[in-house]
This record gives C-alpha cells, sequence and structure tokens, in this order.
C-alpha cells in the first residue's frame, strides 16, 4: 500500500468525531463557555497524542538523472538503505530528443558552427509515456510501496535541455510531473506557477524541514545574472526559513548551490549552476543569513557525478552541498572514463571537501550513484552522516556533520572573507576565481595539442632530412 503524498507531522481532526449536546434548554452563558472549555480540552488531549506517535525520520535518500530507457539497478541499493523518505532532483525522465552530434553538415549540432539545437521537446503522450515507464520498474514501485516520494525537477523532465522561463510547454509538463510524484489533489503544487513546496517530518525537537525549489519555470537564461527562482519563490523560501521550527533544514535545488566546477571546464563542456547566477547566489546565502535558521544543508544534482561541497564564508555556520547524479546517468558510463578521472583529479575546486573517506583521490564519484543521510537523534550531539552510496550501497564519499556546527549566531554578521585575488579553501566563489584557473584546463588542452603538432612536425622534419641526406649521398 502506497504511503499518504501528505507530510507526516501534518495532523488533520475531524471536529465530527467530537459528540457535543444540544444547550439550548440549559443557561447559555455558563453552558457556553463549558461547551468551549471542553472542545479546546479534547483538542489538546488529541494533538498531544498526535505529536507524540509522530515518527521519527532519521533515514533519507535523494538522487537524480534516471533514464527510464536504461536498466536501473541502483534501486535495489536504494531499498537495502531503508529511507524514510526519497527526494527526486530532478531529470527523474529523459524527456527530450537528443539529436547526434555533428560539427560538420547541414545540420549541425555542436562546435561553433552549430546551426540547430542538439536537444527538442517530445509531445505531452510521448512524455507521459516515459513517466509510466520510468514508474513501472519493478524495483522502484517497491520503493514507492515502503517510502514517501517526494521531488522537484530539472530541465529534461521540464522538457527541453537547459530550459528556462521561456519554455513554452511548462504547464503542461508541470501537470505530469505532479501526476508522476502522486501529489494531493488538495496540493497548491497543481495551481501554482512552478512546482517548489516543503514538507516537515518528525516532533519538536527532531524535525526535519524539505524545502524543494525550482529553478526552471521561472529562471532567466543562463549567464544572464538575472532571477533563478522568480520573485515569488524567493518570497516562499525567505517565509519557510525564518519561521521554521526545525532543527534541520534541508534545501533541495536541482543545480549546484556550491560548486564552482563549471568555470573550470569551459569552453569544453557546459555545467549549469547557481554560480552562473552571482548575485542569485549571494542573495540566497543572504536570505538564509537574515532568516537566522539552523542547520541548513543544500542537496543537489544535475551533473553525473557525486561531489561533497562546502562554503565558510556564506553565513554565521558552514554550508554544505551534497550532490547525488546520477542514478542512471554518470560521466564514467563511456570510453573516456579515464580522462573523465583524470580531469576530476587535474581540476580541484575551492568548495569540494576532500577527506579519508573519498574513494578516488579526485573525492569525486563519476558512476551511478545516489545520496543518503543517516541522522542519529539518540547522541547528545546530533551527526549528520552524508554519504554518496554507489550502485551496490557502498560509501564513495562521506562527510560527517554535527548539527552543533550547524547553528545561526544572534546577531553575527555575514563572513566576507573572499578575496578576488587570493584562493581560499571553501571560501572562494567562481565568480571570483582568478583566470588562470578559469582556463587551466583549456591550457591543458591547448598545450598538449600544441606539443603534439609540433611532435609530428619535427618528426616529419626529420624524416624529409634523414630521406633527403640518404638522396644527396646516392647522387654522389
Amino acid at each position: 500500500m502506497e504511503n499518504s503524498r501528505k507530510p507526516m507531522s501534518r495532523m488533520r481532526y475531524n471536529t465530527d468525531l467530537f459528540f457535543l449536546p444540544s444547550w439550548s434548554s440549559l443557561p447559555t452563558v455558563s453552558m457556553g463557555m463549558l461547551a468551549s472549555l471542553f472542545y479546546v480540552l479534547l483538542l489538546f488531549l488529541f494533538s498531544r497524542i498526535g505529536g507524540a506517535e509522530l515518527p521519527v525520520v532519521s533515514r533519507i535518500a535523494f538522487g537524480s538523472c534516471a533514464h527510464q530507457d536504461v536498466p536501473q539497478p541502483i534501486w535495489s541499493a536504494v531499498l537495502d538503505f531503508k529511507p524514510e523518505v526519497f527526494i527526486w532532483l530532478g531529470d527523474n525522465i529523459y524527456a527530450d530528443n537528443k539529436r547526434p552530434t555533428r560539427v560538420f553538415g547541414k545540420e549541425r549540432t555542436a562546435g561553433p558552427w552549430k546551426n540547430i539545437p542538439r536537444f527538442s521537446p517530445v509531445s505531452l503522450e510521448e512524455m507521459a509515456e516515459k513517466y509510466r515507464k520510468g514508474k513501472s520498474v519493478p524495483e522502484y514501485k517497491r520503493l514507492r510501496a515502503t517510502t514517501q516520494i517526494i521531488g522537484t525537477w530539472d530541465d529534461h523532465d521540464y522538457g527541453l535541455n537547459d530550459a528556462g522561463k521561456e519554455f513554452e510547454g511548462k504547464r503542461e509538463s508541470q501537470k505530469l510531473m505532479l501526476e508522476n510524484l502522486d501529489e494531493p489533489l488538495d496540493s497548491p503544487r497543481w495551481s501554482q506557477e512552478g512546482v517548489y513546496t516543503s514538507y516537515s517530518y518528525g516532533p519538536l525537537g527532531k524535525r526535519i524541514k524539505v524545502i524543494l525549489l525550482d529553478t526552471r519555470y521561472h529562471r532567466d537564461p543562463i549567464f544572464s545574472d538575472g532571477t533563478v527562482l522568480g520573485e515569488k519563490q524567493w518570497t516562499f523560501l525567505e517565509k519557510e526559513l525564518t519561521e521554521t521550527d526545525a532543527q534541520i533544514n534541508i534545501i533541495a535545488s536541482s543545480i549546484q548551490v556550491l560548486g564552482n566546477f563549471s568555470s573550470t571546464v569551459r569552453p569544453f563542456f557546459h555545467v549549469e549552476a547557481w554560480s552562473h547566477f552571482p548575485k542569485e547566489q549571494e542573495r540566497l546565502f543572504d536570505v538564509i543569513a537574515r532568516s537566522n535558521a539552523s542547520g541548513v544543508v543544500f542537496i543537489s544534482g544535475d551533473v553525473h557525478f557525486g561531489e561533497i561541497t562546502r562554503y565558510d564564508c556564506g553565513i554565521s555556520y558552514p554550508l554544505y552541498d551534497v550532490t547525488s547524479s546520477g542514478l542512471t546517468q554518470a560521466v564514467e558510463q563511456s570510453k573516456l572514463a579515464p580522462l573523465a578521472r583524470f580531469s576530476a583529479w587535474l581540476m580541484p575546486t575551492s568548495m569540494r571537501v576532500y577527506n579519508q573517506w573519498c574513494r578516488y583521490s579526485s573525492c569525486v564519484y563519476g558512476k551511478q550513484n545516489f545520496g543518503t543521510f543517516l541522522i542519529d537523534w539518540t547522541e547528545d550531539n546530533v551527526k549528520i552522516v552524508a554519504e554518496i552510496r554507489d550502485v551496490f550501497g557502498r560509501p564513495a564519499l562521506k562527510e560527517i556533520i554535527p548539527l552543533s556546527k550547524l547553528q545561526a549566531q544572534d546577531g553575527a554578521e555575514r563572513n566576507f572573507k573572499r578575496l578576488r585575488k587570493k584562493i581560499q579553501r571553501h571560501c572562494t566563489r567562481e565568480v571570483d576565481l582568478p583566470w588562470y584557473l578559469r582556463y587551466r584546463l583549456a591550457a591543458v588542452v591547448y598545450s598538449l595539442f600544441t606539443v603534439i603538432i609540433l611532435a609530428v612536425s619535427v618528426s616529419l622534419y626529420c624524416l624529409v632530412r634523414v630521406g633527403s641526406s640518404k638522396l644527396h649521398k646516392k647522387s654522389e
């Protein structure tokens, strides 16, 4: 039997269950007052009982980038983790069509002479069928029967790669996405513009809030430095953080919040991130700081690799972003897997967390993965164990985050230690990276290309000289 789609912490009481007699024949004032007091007392008692029965949530799983047309063995590992909540972080299906990569010819989808988009949207009927196919995976069906499934979207399930507010089919794709998540019919997500929302789990003192952001519906074009969320969603986020009574506040973003990897791989690769919108990224830190909310942790997807990043210079405590991508899509799936791993090692970012638990020295995991949070509420010093797990459920990346380290300080000013000309670990954002780090990959590739051309040229020159010398000797 499927779990209710309503948040676990929201209790509803049926007032028809309370039988109150007619007081018309008795003194109105005194009996009315007694009836009101009796009714309030009953509600109080039932609310206390309901609050005590709220389950403590301590196991949360999350993931992104699941292609419906390829095998999905990773769901067995997710099931073995026994999560109470699973959070989709976007690209829950791949609903757009991908054209072949062509640099030359009549239809060029890549390179400096590109004349048509590489991706194109599909019909609503095709998108609905892709959702049905993804939802019918046997292990995922088992997860839906035992776990509350919530989530947001990214570009491919939104309808088109890298799309933002300009995408014309967003209203229709929103409806299909909510149907796929079995969204309750009375949910405001059916009528609002965008799929952002929040959920609360657990009793007071052990409460977790999950805030799902929509980074597509209102987003301006990439590199425009416009808006990511839109004003209504910004108002929603500020209200959720300001009024939160949770000890842990998880903010789910489909794209990376803290990573600055995207700048180091240009111009060869394109990776979306909040860092493309530095003013919006700064506004996000401002909203968290002003709210005085404690226990804020980001989760994200999109990039087809797993990574844990940390930013110490945004608010009064460190901010973490645990990136899990993807459930089926991964950068090390291709024949260029060794190159992908070498690139991750070659281009360390100032935000990435390096520790003894990393499976590889790069502290990036480029194979299929999902993310987990394990919270032990029984300890005096509660800790969040954040992990990126492989297809067998084994940790590939890990960070232990004491909740005591994520406490907002009243009246504390934001930490502005960022310096544009000095790289600082967990402090330098992408917008502040110097040029020699931004173009490190380009410099390495062009240098190798130059060395190869020179080596070939010198070899050919030597061969010509040797050949000429032999011919000259024969002629003598």
